[in-house]
Protein backbone atom coordinates (compact mmCIF):
# COMPACT_ATOMS: atom_id res chain seq x y z
CA UNK A 1 0.00 0.00 0.00
CA UNK A 2 1.42 3.25 -0.90
CA UNK A 3 1.35 5.01 2.34
CA UNK A 4 1.24 8.90 1.67
CA UNK A 5 -1.11 8.19 -1.37
CA UNK A 6 -3.69 6.39 1.01
CA UNK A 7 -3.40 9.39 3.57
CA UNK A 8 -4.33 11.71 0.78
CA UNK A 9 -6.95 9.93 -0.01
CA UNK A 10 -8.34 9.41 3.52
CA UNK A 11 -8.19 13.74 3.99
CA UNK A 12 -10.50 14.27 0.74
CA UNK A 13 -12.82 11.33 2.30
CA UNK A 14 -13.16 13.38 5.38
CA UNK A 15 -13.45 16.71 3.68
CA UNK A 16 -15.75 15.24 1.50
CA UNK A 17 -17.62 13.33 4.29
CA UNK A 18 -17.34 17.01 6.33
CA UNK A 19 -19.58 18.85 3.16
CA UNK A 20 -22.46 20.69 4.23
CA UNK A 21 -24.34 18.34 1.60
CA UNK A 22 -22.99 15.33 3.34
CA UNK A 23 -22.53 14.84 6.85
CA UNK A 24 -22.07 18.50 7.52
CA UNK A 25 -18.90 17.60 9.73
CA UNK A 26 -16.13 15.19 9.85
CA UNK A 27 -16.57 11.70 10.21
CA UNK A 28 -16.00 10.66 13.93
CA UNK A 29 -14.18 7.74 12.72
CA UNK A 30 -12.56 7.15 9.72
CA UNK A 31 -10.19 3.90 8.67
CA UNK A 32 -8.91 2.69 5.24
CA UNK A 33 -10.10 -0.90 4.72
CA UNK A 34 -9.39 -1.68 1.44
CA UNK A 35 -7.98 -0.81 -1.72
CA UNK A 36 -8.32 -2.06 -5.75
CA UNK A 37 -7.66 -1.40 -9.09
CA UNK A 38 -10.73 -0.74 -12.02
CA UNK A 39 -10.44 1.15 -14.89
CA UNK A 40 -6.35 1.30 -14.84
CA UNK A 41 -6.77 3.68 -11.49
CA UNK A 42 -6.70 3.05 -8.19
CA UNK A 43 -9.22 3.07 -5.53
CA UNK A 44 -9.13 3.10 -1.97
CA UNK A 45 -12.60 1.99 0.53
CA UNK A 46 -13.34 3.61 3.87
CA UNK A 47 -15.45 2.49 6.55
CA UNK A 48 -16.19 5.12 8.43
CA UNK A 49 -18.52 6.00 11.50
CA UNK A 50 -21.27 9.56 11.16
CA UNK A 51 -20.71 9.36 15.40
CA UNK A 52 -18.70 6.91 17.65
CA UNK A 53 -21.46 4.50 18.65
CA UNK A 54 -22.80 4.74 15.20
CA UNK A 55 -22.67 1.96 12.56
CA UNK A 56 -19.42 1.49 9.93
CA UNK A 57 -20.62 3.03 6.68
CA UNK A 58 -18.81 2.39 3.20
CA UNK A 59 -17.31 5.02 0.86
CA UNK A 60 -14.29 5.31 -1.67
CA UNK A 61 -12.16 7.30 -3.18
CA UNK A 62 -9.85 7.51 -5.93
CA UNK A 63 -9.07 7.37 -9.33
CA UNK A 64 -5.24 7.59 -8.66
CA UNK A 65 -2.81 7.10 -11.63
CA UNK A 66 0.74 5.54 -10.16
CA UNK A 67 2.09 7.18 -7.52
CA UNK A 68 0.11 10.52 -7.54
CA UNK A 69 -1.56 12.09 -4.95
CA UNK A 70 -4.19 13.63 -6.76
CA UNK A 71 -7.59 11.61 -7.22
CA UNK A 72 -9.48 12.19 -10.31
CA UNK A 73 -12.69 13.36 -8.54
CA UNK A 74 -13.96 10.09 -7.60
CA UNK A 75 -15.04 10.56 -3.90
CA UNK A 76 -18.22 9.47 -2.92
CA UNK A 77 -20.50 7.37 -0.53
CA UNK A 78 -24.20 6.83 -0.67
CA UNK A 79 -23.94 6.24 3.54
CA UNK A 80 -24.87 2.28 2.91
CA UNK A 81 -23.59 -0.10 5.51
CA UNK A 82 -20.29 -1.18 5.40
CA UNK A 83 -19.82 -4.92 4.44
CA UNK A 84 -16.33 -6.79 4.33
CA UNK A 85 -17.37 -9.25 1.87
CA UNK A 86 -19.32 -6.84 -0.39
CA UNK A 87 -17.02 -3.58 0.23
CA UNK A 88 -15.10 -4.42 -3.45
CA UNK A 89 -18.83 -4.80 -5.40
CA UNK A 90 -20.23 -2.06 -3.56
CA UNK A 91 -17.32 0.51 -4.34
CA UNK A 92 -16.72 -0.54 -7.70
CA UNK A 93 -20.40 0.06 -8.60
CA UNK A 94 -20.07 3.91 -6.60
CA UNK A 95 -17.44 4.34 -9.21
CA UNK A 96 -19.46 3.14 -11.99
CA UNK A 97 -22.19 5.66 -10.44
CA UNK A 98 -19.79 8.46 -10.49
CA UNK A 99 -17.86 8.06 -13.83
CA UNK A 100 -21.77 8.41 -15.40
CA UNK A 101 -21.76 11.58 -13.18
CA UNK A 102 -18.75 13.56 -14.44
CA UNK A 103 -19.62 12.15 -18.11
CA UNK A 104 -23.29 14.11 -17.87
CA UNK A 105 -21.41 16.80 -15.92
CA UNK A 106 -18.69 17.60 -18.94
CA UNK A 107 -21.94 17.19 -21.22
CA UNK A 108 -23.75 19.93 -19.41
CA UNK A 109 -20.44 21.93 -19.60
CA UNK A 110 -19.96 21.71 -23.22
CA UNK A 111 -24.29 22.92 -23.63
CA UNK A 112 -23.85 25.28 -21.03
CA UNK A 113 -20.82 26.86 -23.87
CA UNK A 114 -23.16 26.32 -26.58
CA UNK A 115 -26.24 27.88 -24.79
CA UNK A 116 -24.27 31.23 -23.54
CA UNK A 117 -25.85 33.74 -24.77
CA UNK A 118 -29.27 32.52 -25.41
CA UNK A 119 -31.55 34.10 -22.94
CA UNK A 120 -35.31 33.51 -22.44
CA UNK A 121 -37.02 35.70 -19.26
CA UNK A 122 -40.98 36.22 -18.61
CA UNK A 123 -42.43 39.72 -17.98
CA UNK A 124 -45.46 38.47 -15.42
CA UNK A 125 -48.84 40.70 -16.60
CA UNK A 126 -52.12 40.85 -15.06
CA UNK A 127 -53.77 39.90 -18.37
CA UNK A 128 -52.69 39.09 -21.86
CA UNK A 129 -52.99 42.59 -23.12
CA UNK A 130 -50.02 44.76 -24.24
CA UNK A 131 -49.25 47.16 -27.33
CA UNK A 132 -47.24 46.17 -29.57
CA UNK A 133 -46.71 49.56 -31.32
CA UNK A 134 -45.48 51.14 -27.90
CA UNK A 135 -43.07 48.33 -27.72
CA UNK A 136 -41.19 49.24 -30.97
CA UNK A 137 -41.51 52.57 -30.55
CA UNK A 138 -39.53 52.35 -26.80
CA UNK A 139 -37.41 49.95 -28.49
CA UNK A 140 -36.12 52.13 -31.03
CA UNK A 141 -36.43 55.44 -29.05
CA UNK A 142 -34.75 54.62 -25.67
CA UNK A 143 -32.50 51.52 -26.95
CA UNK A 144 -31.86 51.99 -30.88
CA UNK A 145 -33.06 48.33 -31.40
CA UNK A 146 -35.34 47.85 -34.53
CA UNK A 147 -35.66 45.92 -37.89
CA UNK A 148 -32.18 46.10 -39.92
CA UNK A 149 -31.90 45.95 -43.64
CA UNK A 150 -31.30 41.98 -45.14
CA UNK A 151 -28.67 41.39 -47.27
CA UNK A 152 -30.61 42.28 -50.35
CA UNK A 153 -31.31 45.66 -48.90
CA UNK A 154 -34.80 45.94 -48.20
CA UNK A 155 -36.11 46.21 -44.79
CA UNK A 156 -36.96 44.03 -42.32
CA UNK A 157 -39.13 46.07 -40.79
CA UNK A 158 -41.25 46.32 -43.60
CA UNK A 159 -41.07 42.16 -43.69
CA UNK A 160 -40.82 39.88 -40.31
CA UNK A 161 -42.08 42.68 -38.15
CA UNK A 162 -44.59 43.80 -40.19
CA UNK A 163 -45.75 40.39 -41.10
CA UNK A 164 -45.98 39.61 -37.60
CA UNK A 165 -48.02 42.44 -36.37
CA UNK A 166 -50.39 41.43 -39.20
CA UNK A 167 -50.31 38.12 -38.97
CA UNK A 168 -50.18 37.57 -34.74
CA UNK A 169 -50.59 40.76 -32.54
CA UNK A 170 -49.50 38.60 -29.90
CA UNK A 171 -45.76 37.84 -31.66
CA UNK A 172 -43.09 40.32 -32.48
CA UNK A 173 -39.94 39.26 -34.04
CA UNK A 174 -36.85 41.89 -34.85
CA UNK A 175 -33.63 40.74 -35.96
CA UNK A 176 -30.70 43.72 -34.81
CA UNK A 177 -26.83 43.46 -34.78
CA UNK A 178 -26.92 39.71 -36.38
CA UNK A 179 -29.45 38.60 -33.09
CA UNK A 180 -32.82 37.26 -33.10
CA UNK A 181 -34.94 39.66 -30.11
CA UNK A 182 -38.80 37.33 -29.80
CA UNK A 183 -41.42 39.15 -27.98
CA UNK A 184 -44.53 36.94 -27.74
CA UNK A 185 -47.63 37.28 -25.00
CA UNK A 186 -48.48 33.91 -23.17
CA UNK A 187 -52.14 33.95 -21.82
CA UNK A 188 -51.65 32.05 -18.98
CA UNK A 189 -49.60 32.25 -15.80
CA UNK A 190 -46.21 30.89 -15.30
CA UNK A 191 -46.54 27.25 -15.10
CA UNK A 192 -46.31 25.41 -11.70
CA UNK A 193 -46.06 28.12 -9.62
CA UNK A 194 -42.36 28.61 -10.39
CA UNK A 195 -42.67 32.28 -10.58
CA UNK A 196 -44.15 32.39 -7.14
CA UNK A 197 -41.40 30.04 -5.90
CA UNK A 198 -38.75 32.60 -7.46
CA UNK A 199 -40.39 35.95 -6.39
CA UNK A 200 -39.80 34.49 -2.67
CA UNK A 201 -36.01 34.41 -2.90
CA UNK A 202 -36.39 38.30 -3.38
CA UNK A 203 -35.82 39.78 -0.24
CA UNK A 204 -35.50 43.59 -1.66
CA UNK A 205 -39.39 42.69 -2.40
CA UNK A 206 -41.51 41.70 0.63
CA UNK A 207 -45.24 41.54 -1.09
CA UNK A 208 -43.29 39.86 -3.93
CA UNK A 209 -45.30 36.45 -4.01
CA UNK A 210 -48.84 37.82 -3.34
CA UNK A 211 -48.31 40.10 -6.20
CA UNK A 212 -46.87 37.77 -8.53
CA UNK A 213 -49.85 35.31 -7.56
CA UNK A 214 -51.99 37.69 -9.29
CA UNK A 215 -50.18 37.82 -12.68
CA UNK A 216 -52.36 35.86 -15.54
CA UNK A 217 -50.03 36.13 -18.41
CA UNK A 218 -46.74 36.90 -19.02
CA UNK A 219 -44.45 38.20 -22.33
CA UNK A 220 -42.06 35.91 -23.01
CA UNK A 221 -38.52 38.10 -24.02
CA UNK A 222 -36.18 36.07 -26.14
CA UNK A 223 -32.79 36.51 -27.30
CA UNK A 224 -31.28 33.53 -29.77
CA UNK A 225 -27.68 33.11 -29.77
CA UNK A 226 -25.96 34.97 -32.97
CA UNK A 227 -23.25 36.72 -33.64
CA UNK A 228 -23.25 39.03 -30.56
CA UNK A 229 -21.46 37.60 -27.66
CA UNK A 230 -22.79 36.71 -24.65
CA UNK A 231 -22.94 39.83 -22.53
CA UNK A 232 -24.02 41.82 -25.50
CA UNK A 233 -26.66 39.48 -26.03
CA UNK A 234 -27.65 39.68 -22.14
CA UNK A 235 -28.06 43.73 -22.95
CA UNK A 236 -30.49 43.24 -25.43
CA UNK A 237 -32.38 40.97 -23.26
CA UNK A 238 -32.59 43.42 -20.44
CA UNK A 239 -33.13 46.10 -22.89
CA UNK A 240 -36.35 44.79 -24.15
CA UNK A 241 -37.65 43.35 -21.02
CA UNK A 242 -37.38 46.78 -19.48
CA UNK A 243 -39.50 48.30 -22.18
CA UNK A 244 -41.86 45.78 -21.76
CA UNK A 245 -41.87 46.81 -17.71
CA UNK A 246 -43.14 50.19 -19.19
CA UNK A 247 -45.82 48.69 -20.21
CA UNK A 248 -49.63 49.18 -18.18
CA UNK A 249 -50.06 46.02 -15.85
CA UNK A 250 -46.68 44.29 -16.08
CA UNK A 251 -45.62 43.51 -12.56
CA UNK A 252 -42.05 41.66 -12.54
CA UNK A 253 -39.47 40.13 -14.37
CA UNK A 254 -39.16 36.18 -14.01
CA UNK A 255 -35.49 35.45 -14.88
CA UNK A 256 -35.47 31.81 -13.83
CA UNK A 257 -33.42 32.71 -10.31
CA UNK A 258 -35.98 35.26 -9.10
CA UNK A 259 -38.49 37.57 -9.93
CA UNK A 260 -38.00 41.22 -9.58
CA UNK A 261 -40.27 44.18 -9.44
CA UNK A 262 -41.37 45.80 -12.56
CA UNK A 263 -39.83 49.41 -10.83
CA UNK A 264 -37.30 47.79 -9.63
CA UNK A 265 -35.93 46.02 -12.72
CA UNK A 266 -37.15 49.48 -14.94
CA UNK A 267 -34.44 51.14 -12.28
CA UNK A 268 -31.35 48.33 -12.41
CA UNK A 269 -31.35 48.64 -16.24
CA UNK A 270 -30.31 52.41 -15.91
CA UNK A 271 -27.12 51.30 -15.66
CA UNK A 272 -27.48 50.94 -19.66
CA UNK A 273 -28.04 54.35 -20.36
CA UNK A 274 -24.74 55.06 -17.73
CA UNK A 275 -22.52 52.89 -20.00
CA UNK A 276 -22.52 50.10 -17.43
CA UNK A 277 -23.02 46.41 -17.89
CA UNK A 278 -26.99 45.96 -15.94
CA UNK A 279 -25.17 42.98 -13.69
CA UNK A 280 -27.93 43.97 -11.79
CA UNK A 281 -30.64 42.69 -13.84
CA UNK A 282 -28.81 39.59 -15.07
CA UNK A 283 -27.24 38.10 -11.89
CA UNK A 284 -29.25 37.57 -8.78
CA UNK A 285 -26.78 37.10 -5.30
CA UNK A 286 -29.47 35.32 -3.03
CA UNK A 287 -28.70 34.67 0.37
CA UNK A 288 -30.12 32.10 3.18
CA UNK A 289 -29.32 30.69 6.57
CA UNK A 290 -26.54 27.96 6.79
CA UNK A 291 -25.87 25.82 9.40
CA UNK A 292 -23.06 27.81 11.04
CA UNK A 293 -23.45 31.51 9.43
CA UNK A 294 -24.80 32.90 6.40
CA UNK A 295 -24.44 30.96 2.96
CA UNK A 296 -24.98 33.51 -0.52
CA UNK A 297 -25.32 32.37 -4.32
CA UNK A 298 -25.29 33.89 -8.05
CA UNK A 299 -28.02 32.91 -10.57
CA UNK A 300 -27.51 33.80 -14.05
CA UNK A 301 -24.21 33.62 -14.32
CA UNK A 302 -24.16 30.43 -16.56
CA UNK A 303 -26.35 32.32 -19.27
CA UNK A 304 -23.33 34.56 -19.57
CA UNK A 305 -20.59 31.90 -19.66
CA UNK A 306 -19.20 31.66 -16.51
CA UNK A 307 -19.70 29.55 -13.51
CA UNK A 308 -22.06 29.84 -10.60
CA UNK A 309 -20.78 31.02 -7.62
CA UNK A 310 -21.14 30.31 -3.80
CA UNK A 311 -20.09 31.15 -0.26
CA UNK A 312 -20.88 28.77 2.33
CA UNK A 313 -21.07 29.24 6.04
CA UNK A 314 -19.41 32.77 5.81
CA UNK A 315 -19.35 34.73 9.34
CA UNK A 316 -19.97 38.28 7.69
CA UNK A 317 -23.02 39.81 8.08
CA UNK A 318 -25.53 39.46 5.09
CA UNK A 319 -24.90 43.07 3.53
CA UNK A 320 -21.32 42.43 3.72
CA UNK A 321 -21.47 38.93 2.25
CA UNK A 322 -23.66 40.54 -0.29
CA UNK A 323 -21.37 43.19 -1.53
CA UNK A 324 -18.55 40.69 -1.42
CA UNK A 325 -20.40 38.53 -4.40
CA UNK A 326 -21.68 41.41 -6.08
CA UNK A 327 -17.68 42.48 -6.62
CA UNK A 328 -17.12 38.92 -7.29
CA UNK A 329 -19.23 39.14 -10.08
CA UNK A 330 -18.72 42.40 -11.65
CA UNK A 331 -15.09 41.71 -11.33
CA UNK A 332 -15.55 38.32 -13.55
CA UNK A 333 -17.78 40.11 -15.90
CA UNK A 334 -16.17 43.41 -16.69
CA UNK A 335 -12.55 41.89 -16.42
CA UNK A 336 -13.83 38.51 -18.07
CA UNK A 337 -12.05 36.48 -15.72
CA UNK A 338 -12.47 32.68 -15.61
CA UNK A 339 -11.96 31.41 -12.20
CA UNK A 340 -10.44 27.57 -11.55
CA UNK A 341 -10.58 25.22 -8.73
CA UNK A 342 -7.64 25.15 -6.61
CA UNK A 343 -7.07 29.08 -7.05
CA UNK A 344 -7.37 31.93 -4.75
CA UNK A 345 -9.08 35.45 -5.27
CA UNK A 346 -8.67 38.11 -3.49
CA UNK A 347 -9.12 42.50 -3.85
CA UNK A 348 -6.09 43.17 -1.36
CA UNK A 349 -2.44 41.83 -1.75
CA UNK A 350 -3.14 39.82 1.72
CA UNK A 351 -6.47 39.03 0.89
CA UNK A 352 -6.19 35.29 -0.25
CA UNK A 353 -9.75 32.98 -0.45
CA UNK A 354 -9.64 29.79 -1.91
CA UNK A 355 -11.61 28.74 -5.17
CA UNK A 356 -13.10 25.11 -4.96
CA UNK A 357 -15.41 23.24 -7.80
CA UNK A 358 -17.93 21.04 -6.30
CA UNK A 359 -21.30 20.04 -6.60
CA UNK A 360 -23.42 22.95 -5.72
CA UNK A 361 -25.55 23.17 -2.97
CA UNK A 362 -27.99 26.28 -3.55
CA UNK A 363 -27.38 25.74 -7.02
CA UNK A 364 -27.80 23.03 -9.48
CA UNK A 365 -24.94 21.41 -10.84
CA UNK A 366 -21.59 22.32 -10.60
CA UNK A 367 -20.05 25.68 -9.04
CA UNK A 368 -17.42 27.51 -7.61
CA UNK A 369 -17.08 27.57 -3.62
CA UNK A 370 -14.89 31.11 -2.41
CA UNK A 371 -14.03 30.63 1.33
CA UNK A 372 -14.89 34.09 2.48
Amino acid sequence: MNRKQMEAAKEAMAEWLAHPAELGHAPAKIECAREFDLYDLHYYIFKYKKNLLGKWLLGVCGGYEGNDLEHCGHVFSEMEEYDEAKAVEQASALVESMRSYWMEQAEQAEKQKENAGTFVDCVLFKEAKWDKEALLRDLKETWGIEDEPDEAGGSEGDGAAGEAESDDDDVLVISCQGTMLAVSMMPGPVPNGEAEEAAAKNFMWPEGVERVKSHGAHLLVTVMRGVLSPLESGRMLVMAAASACKQEGALGVYTGDVVYDAEQYLRFSDMLKEGQFPILNLVWVGLYNGKKGICGYTGGMRRLGYDEMEVVDSHADAETLHGFLLDIVGYVINENVILRDGETIGFSAEQKLPISRSRGIAVEGESLKIGF
